[in-house]
């Protein structure tokens, strides 16, 4: 297992050759893990390359946690192979759900907040965490949704199956306002609401508006608005690794390493004002 801190960027295979052309100014890099689950060929060549010289995580997509389908043994035994061969810090994926009846839908689903789900979803990440012989992180998703039946906030519901399946989260920052636009809720508050002890990772990322409502797209650079709200997280959380996803309109890798540069800065100027206030 390698060990991680500091800035990271989502590797993407429009970067291999610049990544390991020189050393750049990337701590560590996030795999897509299905795009890597089939043993050999190419993309496992080249994944092996960058390992070789970068800290690596997993992040997947599929692992739909709060479906009330059977949970997948076979990606499960996938995954742990992957886990093994390369040895990432940890292992993520979305606190959401992703299929019905077998069939995938190829989204991360928000779910109802109510204590028969943290029930469920808690019962299913213990399976998991058995499965991989290691503890995973679940990621809050970005909702255009919700449920009238709900009994609890977002972060509440976050913060309880954590605690419950003793689990840790990945807090993407931009989901965080991308949701607090489209329902209404402080995204100040759902910082403060979230364990801080239980955030291993944080996740910057671009989103579009669409007059009254926000999608989480990747297509675009991280906007001043979570630039603000990544601060504050950053004054909350204190030294968490964090890096930046971008899955479209994908720029040269020194664009987004200046954008890597200016979340160090925000992260320094928090610990800076922290360690003053302490004083």
């Amino acid at each position: 297992m390698n060990e991680v801190e500091g800035f990271g960027l989502g590797l993407r295979r429009e970067h291999y050759a610049a990544i390991l052309a020189d050393r750049h100014a990337v701590d560590w890099f996030e795999i897509l893990t299905e795009n890597y689950l089939v043993p050999g060929g190419r993309p496992l060549h080249n994944l092996e390359q960058v390992r070789a010289r970068f800290p690596l995580v997993m992040h997947g997509v599929s692992l739909s946690i709060g479906s009330t389908a059977p949970l997948n043994y076979r990606y499960l035994r996938d995954l742990k192979r992957l886990m093994d061969r390369i040895e990432p810090a940890w292992v993520s994926d979305h606190l959401s759900w992703s299929g019905l009846s077998g069939i995938n839908l190829h989204d991360l689903l928000p779910l109802p907040y109510t204590e028969d789900t943290v029930r469920h979803v808690v019962r299913r990440i213990s399976a998991v965490q058995d499965s991989l012989q290691r503890r995973i992180l679940l990621e809050n998703v970005s909702s255009y949704l919700s449920y009238r039946h709900s009994e609890m906030s977002e972060w509440e519901f976050v913060s309880e199956v954590a605690r419950r399946a003793d689990c840790d989260l990945l807090l993407d920052v931009n989901n965080v306002y991308v949701s607090s636009v489209n329902h209404g809720f402080d995204p100040d508050r759902y910082l403060a609401g979230v364990p801080a002890e239980r955030v291993k990772q944080i996740h910057l990322a671009g989103h579009r508006s669409f007059g009254r409502y926000l999608i989480d797209t990747h297509d675009e650079p991280v906007a001043e608005s979570v630039w603000a709200l990544y601060e504050k997280a950053a004054t909350l959380f204190g030294s968490v690794p964090t890096m930046i996803e971008r899955d479209a309109n994908i720029p040269p890798l020194g664009e987004l390493i200046a954008e890597l540069t200016h979340a160090r800065r925000i992260a320094e100027s928090s610990a800076t004002r922290v360690q003053a206030r302490a004083a």
